[in-house]
């Protein structure tokens, strides 16, 4: 499943889910990397 994930104020990055992190951030994998980041809003 394709999550997005917000680092910092204004980078966005999109990849597949990996796990959710007791703390509330998600682990999305894009390529080899894997990136850690507060899930993105949902939209209305």
């Amino acid at each position: 499943m394709l999550r997005t994930i917000v680092i910092g104020t204004c980078v966005a990055i999109q990849g597949q889910f990996v796990r959710q992190l007791d703390n509330g951030n998600i682990v999305i994998r894009v390529g080899d990397q894997t990136y850690e980041g507060k899930p993105a809003n949902k939209a209305a």
